[in-house]
């Protein structure tokens, strides 16, 4: 039985991450056997052979300090931008990225895909399209690793977190959970099907569902939220229409943009950021909504884009 000493390199970003991985292996070993070899050396060369034997005083040597300052601080540097520069790429998904919801809870992965599919402990995604996670947690903080894709990010209760990957070869890869997350953390695995596009398409049509943006309309009218949250702007809310990625002015003086943080926040804690203009009478839905319910608001928030302006209309 054949026992892999690294997992299958499976996406656009597990290459640069296993360079990086090697190099710093490469630099170890090689000062270790350095290291080793010159305390050989020394022990023989420069043992004393005679009781009375008294070695001459040290003398300083400035191109000695100087070089065993100067390389390992350009190894240090070399290490640190070459990090630096993969995290920001693990950090910054793709505009055209493919976006996929995820809940972590003890001890399941659920999946909705934004057409209405939706999964347990499995993830159909396709080959050579970026695909944007965005994660948050039901009750404790889990670790979504994807071995063959080198990534891994924490589902955080509370909060969104992302990542992204790119599928390169089509083939069912691990998911786990790496943060431990109580009884049965050995147990939160999952599955991961690369598919060929055509593939997929054909899978996310194979489920009948409404779309992550139909299902967060039907909540939001079933709520009430119309009444005040008008598009006009005429109710006691503020208009939602064109919201999500603007800038909003608040009461105290500050500006925020309108991310998806901004709009879970202003679901379930409504005072916490109070909208210039506007009073402070929404109510809170805190345990109202699940996790699930929140995204689902949140994809029709954003599916309400902003009316285009008139042609010939004043810029």
């Amino acid at each position: 039985m054949s026992f892999p000493l690294f997992p299958t390199a499976a996406s656009t970003m597990a290459t640069r991450v296993d360079a990086l991985l090697f190099f710093l292996l490469g630099v170890t070993v090689f000062f270790v056997v350095l290291i080793a070899t010159l305390i050989l050396v020394f022990m023989v060369r420069y043992r004393r052979r005679a009781p009375g034997e008294r070695p001459p005083a040290p003398r300083g040597s400035l191109p000695l300090e100087v070089g065993w300052t100067a390389v390992p601080l350009a190894i240090v540097m070399v290490i640190f931008f070459w990090g630096a520069s993969i995290y920001a790429s693990l950090r910054r998904p793709p505009d055209d990225a493919l976006p996929i919801d995820v809940v972590g809870k003890q001890w399941m992965w659920k999946v909705q895909h934004l057409e209405g599919r939706r999964e347990i402990d499995e993830l159909h995604v396709p080959v050579g399209r970026p695909v944007k996670i965005t994660m948050t947690s039901e009750d404790v903080i889990h670790g979504f690793y994807i071995p063959a894709f080198r990534i891994k990010q924490d589902a955080v209760p509370g909060r969104y977190t992302t990542t992204w990957f790119q599928a390169t070869r089509p083939g069912t890869y691990d998911l786990f959970c790496s943060a431990y997350c109580g009884t049965l953390h050995s147990g939160m695995v999952g599955k991961v099907i690369a598919m060929p596009p055509r593939d997929y398409e054909a899978w996310l049509a194979g489920g009948a569902a409404v779309s992550a943006a139909e299902a967060g309309r039907r909540l939001f009218e079933a709520s009430g939220c119309p009444s005040c949250h008008r598009p006009d702007g005429t109710g006691r809310g503020p208009s939602l229409v064109g919201l999500f990625g603007s800038r909003v002015a608040l009461a105290d003086g500050r500006s925020v943009v309108a991310d998806e943080g901004y709009l879970r926040e202003s679901i379930l804690n409504p005072q916490a950021k109070i909208v210039a203009g506007y009073e402070p009478v929404m109510p809170t839905f805190q345990g109202l909504f699940s996790e699930e319910d929140l995204m689902q608001l949140i994809a029709y928030l954003k599916s309400l884009a902003a009316p285009a302006a008139a042609p010939g209309s004043a810029r």
